[in-house]
């Protein structure tokens, strides 16, 4: 696994991973699409997107309940906020993937 500058493109055989490094910054896989780590990946991205579905859920909840108070709806928004780029990571993984 590598690190790399945000915003480059990886080169070919390079997979986008659904995480970052401990100071933020994207890691990439040589990879040929199989092998333990590529499954786990896909793993957490299956994870992720269910979190982010579930989260919709109680956002929309939330947002028809008119005693939401505006400290929750905050926390709920940086939770949106991750969970967006989380499925944007995922997307993104899944083009760069489907370009190949």
């Amino acid at each position: 696994m590598t690190d790399e500058n945000p915003g480059e493109t990886p080169a070919a055989g390079l997979r986008l991973l659904p995480w970052t490094s401990v100071d933020g910054r994207p890691c990439y896989l040589s990879t040929d699409g199989s092998g333990p780590v590529s499954a786990l990946a896909d793993s957490v991205e299956e994870i992720q997107l269910g979190m982010g579905e579930e989260l919709l859920c109680h956002a929309r909840a939330m947002l028809a309940d008119p005693k939401a108070t505006e400290i929750e709806f905050r926390y709920l928004a940086r939770c949106l906020v991750a969970a967006l780029g989380d499925a944007l990571r995922v997307a993104g993984c899944r083009a760069a993937a489907a370009r190949r």
